[in-house]
């Protein structure tokens, strides 16, 4: 097994619901007895236009733990002139694409204002941070094509990262672990209305920045309409949601894991809700976990970009946590099994049983697992408001919908998510 790096979720590192955490690179996986529900079944989903391949392995460096991942294919907008990325992280904790800058053989058009500066984002976290330009792009995902979508160039190859974008910025696959982030959260966009204020309004993040030359980059207002938007509501059809499809894995992990993500949500035969029990969110993206059972309350996320179950702390738990290198998640002295309820929509709470083992045991030939687990003590950083990220582990042998906001699905309007 791989030594992995500082974890947290990229739902912090990405969402607008403030603050953010370290990026979450190689690392472990959670835990659980997580059975299949839903409607789209236990069985491998067969191929459709709205149905992409993805997989959980090592990514690109060889080094990544619990990475789910997908091939997008980028063109040129109105041409056949394009270029497939492997190993885009598929995040429900964060919405719009990103790519690195220096994977892309493409001439893409810059996005720009109306007084024609090309736009940028900065994501600023605990010590580093994501900075690039924005580009227009027309996306494949699966057989199905979002036309003159704006993703972000992660790299400084054509703009120096301003002084007020925060921590190191992270321009490389050795940084990232990944070729870039393929963002399907519950939003609509990475930002919103907070983003299009004036850029003196205290109200306004500062997430996206107007450049007028290689060093002159400043924050900007920027119209919702010029942000990075959910690459799935950029779809002529299937456009209101995903649907996560993976395997159960044993406690020993796997090498890789194959799944399916459909697009669309009761849009097409394949990808009902079924059975499905939802899961009331805010605006946020976030919901509620009891633990123990009956327990206290804590905010939740459910996030496939989090390479782990992330929860609470040692204090609470009873769990010990890991040393030196490992000391981002737990390492009890034997497997520990556990209870969390899951708060549903209308009253529809979900009990879920998991274990977590201790990660330094695991086994090295594995890249898979459903049985580790660490510390969340604060949401995003304040410690005294300790939450739960239900990772990537959560979704082994599961099916999970997540609903953007503002579209109607079979269930009502978005967001929601449902498992």
């Amino acid at each position: 097994m791989k030594q992995p790096l500082a974890a947290t979720g990229l739902a912090l590192l990405l969402g607008c619901s403030g603050g953010g955490g370290p990026v979450l690179p190689p690392g472990g996986g959670m835990a659980g007895n997580l059975g299949q529900t839903g409607g789209v079944g236990g069985g491998s989903i067969p191929p459709a236009a709205n149905v992409m391949d993805i997989l959980v392995d090592w990514g690109p460096n060889e080094d990544y733990m619990n990475g789910l991942f997908a091939t997008v294919t980028l063109c040129q907008p109105g041409t056949g002139n394009c270029q497939p990325i492997d190993h885009m992280l598929v995040d429900t904790g964060s919405v719009g694409l990103r790519v690195l800058e220096s994977l892309l053989t493409l001439e893409l058009p810059d996005v720009v204002s109306a007084s024609g500066q090309t736009l940028a984002e900065c994501r600023s976290f605990v010590d580093s941070s994501m900075w690039g330009p924005l580009k227009t792009a027309d996306v494949v995902l699966g057989g199905e094509t979002a036309t003159g979508l704006a993703i972000q160039l992660l790299g400084q190859g054509r703009y120096s990262v301003p002084a007020t974008c925060t921590g190191a910025p992270i321009t490389d696959v050795v940084g990232l672990a990944a070729n870039g982030i393929l963002g399907v959260g519950t939003l609509l966009h990475s930002c919103g209305s907070a983003c299009a204020l004036p850029a003196s309004s205290l109200s306004n993040p500062g997430i996206y920045y107007a450049c007028s030359g290689p060093a002159t980059c400043s924050v900007a207002s920027v119209p919702v309409g010029q942000q990075l938007l959910h690459p799935v509501a950029a779809l002529p059809v299937d456009n209101n949601g995903v649907i996560i499809h993976l395997p159960s894995v044993g406690a020993s992990g796997a090498p890789s894991v194959p799944g399916q993500m459909v697009l669309g949500i009761g849009t097409q035969t394949n990808n009902g809700l079924g059975s499905a029990t939802l899961l009331a969110v805010d605006r946020y993206g976030d919901s509620s976990t009891t633990f123990p059972v009956g327990g206290t309350a804590y905010v939740a996320i459910v996030d496939s970009g989090s390479n782990a179950l992330f929860f609470l702390d040692s204090a609470t738990t009873g769990l010990k946590q890991c040393t030196g290198g490992l000391k981002d998640f737990y390492c009890p002295a034997s497997t520990t099994s556990l209870s969390a309820t899951i708060l549903g929509a209308a009253g529809s709470d979900v009990r879920v049983d998991f274990s977590v083992a201790n990660l330094a045991k695991l086994p090295a030939a594995a890249f898979a697992f459903n049985n580790v687990a660490g510390p969340m003590p604060g949401y995003p950083l304040d410690t005294a408001n300790p939450a739960f990220d239900w990772g990537l582990p959560f979704f082994f042998g599961r099916t999970v919908y997540t609903a953007i906001e503002g579209m109607s699905t079979e269930a009502g309007t978005g967001p929601f998510v449902a498992f």
